[in-house]
């Protein structure tokens, strides 16, 4: 794990149909100052209108993350965060031209390829780190999910999703 926050070097750029909504969005990756954190600004909108990439901003997970600040929306977040998460950026401003992030391929590899080519910069600030003392169950019978965190002295994740579909079967990493 890297110990002190960072930010890309140099401005990306990234273009590519949305998922469910068939539109074509334009995103420009831009560095950001300490403490900056992960931000979607939809400039698309009047007042261009920031929406922090923050679990209690999500307002809808069906078939996607949707999440919602300052009266405007960004979809299919997932992808593109698991990216940035994966390669431990901390500020970032993700400038976006429709409410729709592009599916791209389907996985996070071109947002990796485009966030890599903009080089990383390290920032003299210490990152913020959630630790996991004790161990942390959730369950929701109705919708048949579960969710457990454990105590560990590395970063490990370990899933399985299972959707009880024949077509898509179990799956694990």
């Amino acid at each position: 794990m890297i110990n002190f926050q960072r930010t890309i070097n140099e401005e990306g750029n990234l273009e590519g149909i949305g998922l469910h909504t068939g539109k074509k969005s334009k995103l420009k990756f831009v560095p950001a100052v300490i403490n900056h954190g992960i931000k979607f600004q939809r400039i698309d909108l009047d007042g261009m209108p920031i929406i922090d990439a923050d679990v209690d901003n999500v307002i809808a997970v069906e078939r996607g993350t949707t999440i919602k600040q300052n009266d405007a929306t960004i979809s299919t977040v997932e992808h593109l965060l698991a990216a940035i998460v994966g390669l431990q950026v901390d500020n970032l401003l993700i400038q976006i031209d429709e409410e729709e992030i592009p599916i791209l391929d389907g996985s996070s590899i071109e947002f990796v390829k485009c966030l890599e080519s903009c080089k990383f910069k390290d920032q003299d600030a210490a990152r913020n780190y959630i630790e996991i003392s004790d161990k942390i169950l959730y369950q929701d019978e109705k919708n048949n999910v579960e969710i457990a965190a454990y105590p560990h002295n590395n970063y490990r994740i370990t899933c399985m999703v299972d959707y009880n579909s024949e077509v898509l079967g179990s799956q694990h990493y």
